[in-house]
């Protein structure tokens, strides 16, 4: 399914009010575990310079007998460090009684986690809630890279009458060994952004890092690819954090991490800047075109050969021929300083094309010779 064709324009409104001009930050604990340390942590986070507080106080945890929050009288510890800072604080909410108690005690934006992402009856519950209320909402990716929910979450927010929406990057779940907790695949949010350029982007780089030591390298990462804001979890100390210690940070980290990270603008008014940049996208046009072309008359040939495997009754893979191919290109991409995954993912793909037009030629033949 063409996902494009299915999405309608959606009029977004700016989720910071200084959008566009600055780095946006939502920092906070993992968890709210007691006043005095969301005082602490407030008082610290405000002198740095942060523009929500966040923290969890409704902890969906994979597993049982793991630390799930304190519930609803951990609310009234966000609501004293918002009076005593005046900062704004966020919380996760997965049902409409959690989205009650939070406006309450005066939670001024909420986010829709992953795990409930995942669950249309949850996110339309939540819908339905919001109803009137004109709360900002983030919402965060589901587990596992679908685009679709992601999408169908954002629209079912944005049908409430919301339209205040930030999309939150979290990472994906993936099975098996990586150096992220939750690997960014960052092309989905760039085709998430493609279909909602006005859509509001924040990265938790927490979740995806999954560790202190990544924090820097993801949080830059999607400033260059034109993030708003970046959703940090900091705890005054970490290595005793009730949950999720290994990817929390002190204040003092934090504030030295926001020193690094470096803003890109979307666009610029520098005339040079101009010139060049569309001089250098017309080049990149014809590239583009002449690949456009070179792919189908490679397609047309691979047509052809699927032809002549019909005729002679031969097997559409073949595994040595691929072979030979792949080791010949990955060899020439090296010479030529083009990334060796790149190269393998392009390849798969024209390979998985063109046993697909092969198959399709073979099977047109056969209905001709079997109407």
């Amino acid at each position: 399914m063409n996902i494009a064709s299915k999405v309608e324009t959606l009029q977004f409104k700016p989720f910071f009010p200084d959008q566009g001009k600055r780095v946006h930050y939502i920092a906070g604990p993992c968890s709210a575990e007691s006043e005095e340390q969301m005082l602490q942590v407030a008082k610290d986070l405000v002198a740095v310079g942060i523009d929500v507080l966040r923290a969890g106080i409704w902890k969906p945890r994979t597993r049982p007998n793991s630390f799930e929050g304190y519930g609803s009288q951990a609310l009234p510890w966000l609501a004293a460090a918002k009076k005593a800072t005046g900062l704004k604080i966020a919380t996760e909410v997965a049902n409409p009684h959690h989205l009650e108690e939070a406006l309450k005690h005066g939670v001024d934006v909420v986010w829709i986690g992953a795990r409930t992402v995942v669950n249309p009856f949850s996110v339309q519950a939540i819908a339905d809630a919001l109803k009137g209320t004109g709360v900002p909402v983030m919402v965060k990716n589901p587990l596992n890279p679908d685009l679709k929910l992601w999408i169908g979450a954002i629209e079912r927010i944005y049908a409430s009458g919301t339209d205040y929406i930030a999309a939150v990057h979290r990472g994906f779940s993936i099975y098996g060994n990586s150096e992220y907790r939750n690997p960014p695949r960052w092309q989905m949010p760039i085709e998430l952004r493609r279909l909602f350029p006005e859509l509001t982007f924040i990265c938790d780089s927490s979740h995806i890092a999954g560790n202190r030591h990544l924090l820097e390298k993801v949080s830059q990462q999607a400033l260059d690819l034109g993030y708003e804001g970046i959703h940090l979890e900091v705890h005054p100390d970490p290595d005793n954090a009730l949950s999720d210690a290994e990817q929390q940070i002190t204040p003092a980290t934090f504030a030295e991490l926001k020193r690094k990270l470096i803003y890109r603008k979307f666009s610029s008014n520098n005339l040079e800047y101009l010139e060049n940049l569309e001089n250098l996208r017309r080049q990149i046009d014809e590239v583009d075109d002449e690949i456009v072309m070179l792919l189908s008359q490679r397609m047309k040939i691979s047509a052809r050969i699927g032809g002549f495997k019909e005729k002679n009754n031969i097997a559409l893979y073949q595994p040595e021929r691929w072979n030979q191919v792949v080791n010949r290109y990955l060899e020439k991409g090296e010479m030529m300083n083009v990334d060796k995954k790149f190269i393998s993912v392009l390849l798969n793909a024209i390979h998985e094309e063109s046993i697909r037009i092969q198959s399709e030629e073979i099977h047109r033949k056969d209905e001709k010779l079997n109407p």
